[in-house]
């Protein structure tokens, strides 16, 4: 074996003196300061999508809340009143594409002597933006709020354990609609699960005036001319009664009456759409449409809030 001979000591070239180690860390936050201040807004949003897993759909923007589909597309499977266990079937509507991993799951109840398709506007409209989306009937046409609010619960036990698309449905971020004593039985439904992530009761009404129970983020949508369910007497006693430390808001619609929420309606849906995006998502994206509370409008009559969130 033989070996190398060792190499020549490496000439030395005089340098300055070491700056002091304070201005190594001074001229580091000046740099990244710098740094940080050239950034792109969407570098900022491109970081907090990576934060948020539950992000679905790209950045919203006021045509994308507005627009009558989203960005996925949509299929559906019926669930007869056969198979249903504690409500009387429905429809689930729900994104083709699996990519995007799981999806919130929510359920949408009828009014007094309707039946799912008075809601089926929100089925795919919710669905395209992100959303397994279960318009339901009810036992019967007649039930009342307390009892739609157990049929509610019965239809998200069913759409997150036993339903065909219940691998899409991420069972910890769900939420619940419904009109007139549907929407009084999303109340009844949150007041007995506040697990649930968010409530938007759509012209509701119920005997029970007072919800001091409801910690779920609620929005509450009135209409001014409704003779049946009078804001004064349900909405917004409702709104008011949730305590001021829940999340809640107060939309009253200009001009409309207690069936607006049984047809396509671009308000009803930017805000539906807004307030599960940030509820159930945690999309903090979508605050942009919440807070500050909307202006009045030709649509909007009056929206009270507790922004910010």
């Amino acid at each position: 074996m033989t070996t190398s001979a060792p190499a020549p000591a490496a000439r030395q070239t005089p340098t300055a003196p070491a700056a002091p180690r304070g201005r190594h860390r001074l001229r580091a936050a000046l740099a990244a300061a710098a740094l940080a201040a050239a950034l792109p807004f969407t570098g900022a949003s491109a970081a907090h999508a990576a934060d948020n897993p539950y992000e679905r759909g790209p950045a919203p923007t006021t045509a994308s809340v507005e627009a009558t589909r989203g960005s996925f597309a949509v299929s559906t499977t019926t669930v007869s009143s056969y198979t249903a266990r504690g409500f009387g079937g429905g429809t689930i509507y729900y994104p083709t594409s699996t990519t995007a991993g799981t999806f919130g799951g929510v359920v949408v109840a009828p009014g007094y002597t309707a039946t799912q398709s008075s809601m089926s506007w929100l089925g795919p409209r919710l669905a395209s933006q992100g959303f397994v989306v279960f318009t339901i009937d009810t036992l019967s046409r007649y039930d009342q709020p307390a009892s739609r609010g157990r049929q509610i619960q019965a239809a998200l036990d069913y759409l997150t354990g036993s339903s065909s698309v219940r691998a899409r449905v991420d069972r910890n971020r769900l939420g619940v609609i419904g009109h007139s004593m549907g929407g009084g039985g999303a109340l009844e439904a949150v007041k007995a699960n506040p697990a649930i992530r968010a409530a938007v009761p759509l012209t509701p009404w119920n005997t029970d005036k007072t919800w001091p129970e409801v910690t779920t983020p609620t929005l509450l949508v009135g209409a001014e001319d409704d003779s049946v369910a009078p804001v004064s007497s349900h909405a917004e006693p409702f709104y008011s009664t949730v305590p001021a430390s829940t999340r809640k808001a107060y939309l009253e619609l200009r001009g409309a009456s207690h069936f607006a929420p049984n047809s396509s309606n671009t308000t009803i849906a930017k805000y539906t759409i807004s307030w599960l995006k940030r509820f159930v998502d945690e999309d903090v994206r979508y605050s942009q449409f919440l807070c500050p509370a909307p202006a009045p409008s030709t649509a909007i009559l009056e929206y009270r809030s507790t922004c910010p969130y």
